[in-house]
């Protein structure tokens, strides 16, 4: 296996595409409409420009370190905050705060409660499922739980461990995907330090987990040999830190972005017991500039559907297929921590174009949603993040609430 500390010569440098990168940010046309523009592929033509009225509305606001957001079937939404409290907006505009009781809750760094999904059956149990971080500065680890969203202060009950242990406040990965048959998808991140660990089947780092909801592995994993060995739980490898994960509700595929380090940002498109090849393959150089590996492809490992270069920070994603912006079906979403914007990614287009939307949010941004009416919701990151809602441009005295 290539070692991630080669030093590489000029002749091997001279070996590596280049990837230009040609974007441009919409521009605003009359009151409220936006021109889409832009394609990463130098061969492929430039898509003819998305326009689309569109209201801005702040649903949500002093949001302590927001991480993920999720919509209650019965109106309002649910928003973790990484210290450890969900945030719940009701459907009369009600704002509780609802503290969770996570044993050896980890918040560091990028470290903390971090991704939310709801039970089918939420609106009679009230329960949730999580991810987060636990453990220490010396040994902390990627976890997921449950808790039901009752009483002062819900227990979360951890379910599921990464059995690998890392002494880096970063790269968790985190994020949650439940699959139809019932099995749970989780990204895990390489913790910075650890980026050769992507490529063992021995570290639960650098890898894409699948696992029962009562934390078990399938028999049906694609490295499954016992069912405690760390290699069951594997469902794909090769991965940085993955944060977005998303499966289109038409075409039953998954998608995956995850950060790059300097440059090198993918979507990917998961399929079970592929590898990824980071960090034996990556388009990015180390922050200090230095050349982490020689190849841009190699045998055995899967090229990314679409590269970043120079690096957007990709923080979550979703795929678009409602009527509410009809310009976008089709597309993947992809928020952004340092480009502070949101990319629509062509799914139907080969190579895929790629187009800024929404040119007025010029926030970093953690987490995108669908919502339940076809508007677009966007969450901010830091201090005082917020969640925002993107929605057609309503005609002349029609009220908002009867758009759909």
């Amino acid at each position: 296996m290539l070692s991630c500390q080669v030093q590489v010569v000029d002749s091997l440098i001279d070996m590596c595409k280049t990837l230009h990168q040609r974007s441009q940010k919409l521009m605003p046309l009359l009151v409220a409409m936006v021109s889409l523009f832009g394609a990463f592929s130098a061969q492929a033509d430039d898509p003819p420009p998305l326009t689309g009225n569109f209201h801005q509305t702040q649903i949500a606001g002093y949001l302590a370190s927001p991480w993920a957001a999720a919509e209650n079937p019965l109106g309002g939404w649910l928003i973790t905050e990484r210290g450890g409290t969900i945030i719940e907006y009701t459907n009369a505009g009600q704002r509780l705060e609802i503290p969770l009781q996570i044993d050896q809750l980890y918040v560091a760094g990028q470290g903390g409660l971090l991704d939310i999904v709801l039970a089918d059956d939420f609106t009679e149990t009230r329960r949730v499922y999580l991810s987060f971080a636990v453990g220490d500065d010396s040994e902390n680890y990627l976890a997921f739980g449950t808790a039901k969203l009752v009483g002062d202060k819900p227990e979360v009950q951890r379910l599921f461990t990464v059995k690998t242990a890392k002494d880096t406040p970063v790269h968790f990965g985190g994020r949650l995907l439940k699959l139809a048959d019932g099995t749970w998808l989780m990204t895990s991140g390489d913790g910075f330090d650890y980026r050769e660990q992507a490529q063992q089947k021995s570290s639960m780092l650098g890898k894409v987990l699948r696992f029962n909801e009562d934390g078990s592995a399938p028999p049906d994993n694609p490295f499954y040999t016992t069912p405690d060995a760390t290699q069951s739980y594997i469902y794909t490898l090769g991965h940085r830190n993955p944060q977005g994960l998303v499966e289109d509700p038409k075409s039953g595929k998954i998608w995956l972005n995850e950060h790059g380090p300097d440059g090198g940002d993918e979507i990917n498109l998961l399929e079970a017991g592929n590898n990824y090849g980071w960090p034996v393959v990556t388009l990015g150089t180390d922050y200090s500039g230095a050349k982490i590996s020689p190849f841009t492809h190699y045998d055995g490992m899967v090229d990314p559907e679409l590269n970043w270069t120079p690096s957007i920070a990709p923080s979550s994603a979703v795929v678009y297929q409602d009527s509410a912006f009809p310009e976008l079906a089709n597309h993947l979403l992809v928020s952004s921590l340092k480009d502070q914007a949101l990319y629509a990614v062509a799914l139907d287009q080969n190579p895929m174009s790629t187009m800024q939307i929404f040119a007025t949010i010029n926030e970093r941004l953690r987490d995108v949603i669908v919502g339940r009416d076809g508007s677009v919701y966007v969450l901010t990151d830091g201090e005082r993040g917020r969640l925002m809602r993107f929605s057609p441009l309503r005609a002349e005295n029609v009220p908002e609430h009867s758009l759909r």
